[in-house]
């Protein structure tokens, strides 16, 4: 029996993940791997290529690195290598009908939500922001909407206390990854009845700006408690240190707990070696890990033995 001929596209570490499954798979015969063109990353902002294109190199398999998926002569490249099935991950730009019909089977995504909710860029960021108790992945067929198309399969996990942005990747990618390679043969065999998802339970969850990271005291404690774990580790919940106004020091908070306790919001209500315990809208925050800007990350022990916050002092609003 032949190969399944399947072209991934795909850049950041959960794309590798997927990648890498695929490529485990004998049934599967990568024939190309399309990612992002390499970017400056890095203090030094030096071209480094995406996680999917180290990892294709690893696996000797060959690279395309388009500006945009609607260049002619990529598109006419992907014609060539005749695919049966486009797979995708995270790629990162929208791609044209030109590829939604190129291969016989059509193109499969995975998305790190259950949809039709979370469509959009940040979906494990914003179900956490949102005091989602679960989650998902999930495979369908891509359409020339924003994550619009026919649902093949879905997976859920559960949201725990201890998540953060990074946990919940990292296990979703896997998830997605196994449920994908679950998928594809049933799709392909006709034994999946795509589902069209209903548009009126849809939610978004727009790209992710550095400056949402900045917290404002005046949220109940669980909700600025979810921007920390949401946050983790882009771009980092911060507030400003109660130090002079005319130069406000960024503090960014890494871990922290909700408290049963009222104060001020934005006001220290107590500050030593279990935590810094912040006044909220709603109860207080513990904040047991944090970073001063340009330090490394402390305990609050060790933070509070270079910086000596009091009760009764508050954290600056913002700029």
């Amino acid at each position: 029996m032949a190969r399944l001929r399947i072209i991934f596209m795909g850049t950041p570490d959960l794309a590798a993940v997927c990648l890498q499954a695929l490529q485990r798979e004998l049934a599967f015969e990568i024939v190309s791997v399309v990612t992002q063109p390499d970017r400056p990353r890095g203090r030094e902002l030096k071209l480094l290529p995406s996680p999917v294109k180290e990892m294709a190199r690893h696996a000797g398999l060959p690279v395309l690195q388009p500006e945009t998926a609607r260049d002619e002569t990529f598109v006419a490249e992907l014609r060539r290598l005749r695919p049966d099935l486009i797979a995708v991950a995270a790629f990162g730009q929208i791609l044209p009908e030109t590829i939604l019909g190129l291969p016989r089977f059509g193109c499969v995504n995975v998305h790190t939500s259950l949809l039709p909710k979370y469509r959009g860029a940040a979906p494990i960021q914003w179900a956490i922001l949102n005091d989602e108790t679960v989650t998902g992945a999930t495979i369908m067929k891509m359409d020339a909407g924003l994550d619009t198309g026919d649902i093949l399969a879905q997976q859920v996990t559960p949201i725990l206390p201890d998540d953060d942005a990074e946990t919940l990747h990292d296990r979703l990618a896997h998830l997605g990854a196994e449920l994908l390679v679950r998928t594809i043969p049933d799709y392909i065999a006709g034994k999946i009845k795509p589902r069209p998802q209903s548009p009126g339970q849809a939610t978004y969850a727009p790209k992710i700006k550095k400056t949402d990271g900045q917290i404002d005291w005046r949220l109940p404690a669980r909700a600025i408690w979810n921007r920390i774990r949401a946050f983790k580790p882009w771009p980092g919940a911060f507030t400003f240190l109660p130090v002079e106004p005319a130069r406000p020091v960024v503090l960014k908070l890494w871990q922290a707990e909700v408290l049963s306790q009222q104060g001020g919001p934005g006001e220290i209500l107590n500050a030593e070696k279990t935590g810094i315990v912040i006044g909220c809208f709603q109860d207080a925050l513990r904040v047991t890990v944090l970073q001063r800007e340009g330090g490394r990350k402390m305990s609050a022990q060790e933070f509070l033995a270079g910086h000596a916050l009091k009760p009764g002092q508050k954290f600056i609003p913002g700029l």
